[in-house]
């Protein structure tokens, strides 16, 4: 693509523009970078129903930017982080949003929390030319762009996205257990119809009808009536489009009904704390996932001595939000290095869309992006609460 800088906008020094087909333009900001130092913000959930998400992730996030500031920082710039509460609530989101945009002056924002939340506040980035980098959730709107909306061009997601990685999962588990009425239970919100989305488009192709479709108000804590509708419908396969505490009053709940089913859980579910906290109730939980939960007794290596680091920051065990949260800073900082020692927004637009891959020290998939396609990677396991621990049962899975 094209580059065309016009005068006032270099003098100004704030916006970059970037022409695209059809002559639509792009500005990047190049707010928040200076001779030695890079601004960043995130808005996580530390207080609301998600916080067992927003907590560890937010850890990881300022792990990584304690050891590359540590090494040097990028090209000599030290990154400085901006951490808000958005307390899984869109408003806060958006105000959180405005105040670093406004106020701090962000040069990206990387890993916000949350469908509802990211969606709410997205605009507000984008308006102001702010990159949204790496988000905590997995939804299409945070990666697909419309080429005749340029500002869109400014997000890109390094998450498995559910709608793929429901449908490889499902897939794999109709074909693998031979299930004759699979159904599934939501939550009504953009995660939740992503998740609702790629159970329908799965069993559209393979010409199955869903037994039950039923759906739950964020924030809810009483499964009773849809899991007795599930078990009336005869389900034999549940599929999950849950988080946490979700996932396991659901299982919860048919166990009470001495319910026997197969559960599969969306790529929010594969995390340490449902096997830690739901015990017994989540036994034999099936999970759509990106890459392996490394344990410390069995991990080795990179990944064991960041393990353990953690733990000692922290004082807690390291999670797979905790990675996710250290690899959207890692990335970014990996992409902006390779943007150069003279960062602008308009240099980190072209590094991301580069080609040039990512690796991690967790052996996930390479994360890779194009001037098209602004979703890293869609490659997905399936994983399986046995002994109180996941376990791989299957990887490399496509729809």
């Amino acid at each position: 693509m094209s580059k065309l800088f016009s005068a006032f906008g270099l003098a100004m020094g704030a916006v970059a523009l970037t022409c695209l087909p059809a002559a639509a333009q792009t500005k990047v900001t190049n707010d928040g970078v200076s001779a030695n130092e890079i601004v960043i913000g995130t808005h996580q959930d530390l207080s609301g129903p998600i916080k067992v998400w927003g907590v560890p992730v937010s850890n990881g996030m300022k792990m990584a930017v304690e050891e590359i500031n540590a090494a040097g920082g990028v090209q000599g710039r030290k990154i400085k982080m901006i951490l808000e509460d958005n307390g899984y609530d869109p408003k806060k989101a958006v105000l959180a949003t405005q105040k670093m945009v406004e106020r701090d002056k962000i040069f990206a924002m990387i890993g916000p929390m949350g469908s509802p939340t990211v969606l709410a506040a997205q605009d507000t980035l984008f308006d102001a030319g702010v990159l949204q980098l790496f988000p905590l959730t997995a939804a299409e709107f945070t990666f697909k762009f419309d080429p005749a909306k340029p500002q869109e061009r400014l997000k890109f997601n390094n998450l498995l996205p559910y709608v793929e990685s429901t449908r490889a999962a499902l897939k794999y588990m109709m074909g693998w257990k031979n299930f004759q009425k699979p159904c599934i239970m939501h939550q009504d919100d953009e995660y939740g119809k992503n998740v609702l989305d790629g159970f329908n488009q799965q069993l559209t192709a393979m010409k199955v009808q869903p037994a039950s479709i039923t759906s739950y108000k964020r924030g809810a804590s009483d499964f009773s009536a849809q899991v007795a509708k599930m078990k009336s419908d005869g389900c034999d396969l549940v599929v999950l489009g849950t988080v946490i505490r979700e996932t396991i009053g659901a299982m919860t709940e048919a166990r009470k009904l001495g319910w026997d089913v197969t559960f599969l859980g969306a790529t929010p579910t594969n995390v340490l704390e449902v096997p830690t906290l739901g015990k017994d109730a989540v036994e034999g939980l099936y999970a759509a996932s990106g890459f392996e939960i490394p344990y410390e007794d069995t991990a080795k290596g990179k990944v064991h001595d960041w393990l353990i680091n953690y733990k000692k920051m922290f004082g807690t065990d390291a999670n797979t939000q905790a990675i996710i949260g250290y690899n959207a800073v890692m990335t970014f900082a990996f992409y902006a290095d390779k943007a150069g020692k003279d960062l602008t927004g308009q240099k980190m637009l072209d590094s991301l869309e580069s080609g040039d891959k990512f690796l991690d020290i967790f052996n996930s998939p390479p994360t890779r992006f194009s001037k098209t396609d602004h979703l890293a990677n869609t490659i997905t396991q399936v994983q399986q609460v046995k002994g109180g621990r996941w376990v791989l049962v299957k990887d490399n899975l496509m729809f």
